[in-house]
């Protein structure tokens, strides 16, 4: 109604050069960049990770490289050993496709430290928990961060579907909590979502997005809600594809097919679950529900019977397809 149509009329949710141009101009919505006002960025020269699974070595790799000393707790010595092999692993590969020098390498390497006790976290400035998807696993880590990390640490969670102000509410420094979503694999995926709570502090945010930047990540900012905003929008859309497959709408190729062909992703729906596991995605269409109690939300039945049966997707060798 007010005429804002988009590029063609020069103003629809961005505002364009002239009617008809792709070139996108500031307006009075364009974030100024930095930090806000009267907002001074805490300093993060150290930093801690908990857990030794995939995520938690991605991210101990991402910050290491980008020359940040890193303690890492895992639960013994056998993990703290395996993290320790799997960076080597990536760095000699690094090294030999040329996009590392060995020198640089074995100075990344230097900077990371493991350890199976978190009171080794009693002095990093941040400290990012990246353990089981488990709402009550993580509020005893947090419990144990807030006694253990010196006053002002950042203490973040990667979850990708639990509310941050739970972890946040088991501390006394709920203002120091925030969420920062990586996507797997994290030395390789650029997005990071920034979740803050209503009692994040504003440095809190500030600080972590410009971390993200420094670290070569994008970093995008929300709201603590479930889904955030890429499994948010993400999740319907592989759930109601699971509805048209159950529905005998169209064959699972073919609607790969056409959200490849004709929207240009490059991976369809179904491929995408396979790729993500099925049991994964079903306890995020799950917490989607349960927040939002939208009858589109509700996880499609086929999703649930085959997660039943074991079949998860390519881990499993099973899922919409069947895997060498």
């Amino acid at each position: 109604s007010a005429g804002m149509l988009g590029r063609k009329s020069g103003r629809g949710f961005y505002t364009y050069e002239q009617p008809g141009s792709p070139q996108v101009v500031a307006d009075a919505n364009t974030p100024a960049g930095g930090p806000p006002a009267g907002v001074t960025l805490r300093s993060v020269a150290t930093v801690g990770v908990v857990g030794s699974g995939t995520m938690a070595t991605g991210i101990i790799e991402v910050f290491a490289k980008a020359g940040y000393a890193v303690t890492f707790v895992a639960r013994g010595d056998d993990k703290v050993a395996g993290v320790h092999t799997a960076l080597a692993r990536s760095t000699s590969r690094a090294v030999e496709k040329g996009r590392m020098t060995a020198e640089d390498a074995e100075a990344m390497l230097g900077r990371v430290s493991g350890a199976t006790d978190r009171e080794a976290l009693a002095d990093v400035d941040l400290v990012v928990e990246a353990i089981a998807e488990d709402l009550e696993i993580k509020q005893q880590l947090f419990r144990d961060l807030d006694r253990i990390c010196k006053p002002g640490a950042i203490l973040a969670t990667t979850t990708s579907s639990l509310p941050i102000i739970d972890c946040a509410k088991v501390t006394s420094r709920p203002q120091d909590v925030i969420g920062m979503h990586f996507f797997n694999p994290a030395q390789v995926m650029k997005l990071v979502e920034v979740v803050h709570t209503v009692t994040t502090a504003p440095d809190v945010i500030a600080t972590v997005q410009d971390l993200c930047a420094k670290v070569g990540k994008v970093a995008v900012t929300c709201g603590d809600r479930s889904g955030f905003i890429v499994n948010a929008l993400l999740f319907p859309y592989l759930n109601d594809a699971v509805r048209m497959l159950e529905a005998n709408y169209a064959s699972a190729d073919d609607i790969d097919t056409a959200m490849k062909a004709g929207c240009g992703l490059p991976m369809g729906p179904f491929e995408l679950l396979d790729v993500v596991g099925l049991d994964v995605s079903l306890a995020i269409e799950r917490e989607l529900y349960t927040e939002f109690r939208e009858p589109g939300y509700a996880p499609a039945p086929l999703l649930e019977h085959l997660v039943t049966a074991g079949y998860l997707g390519r881990k499993t060798g099973r899922g919409f397809r069947t895997y060498a």
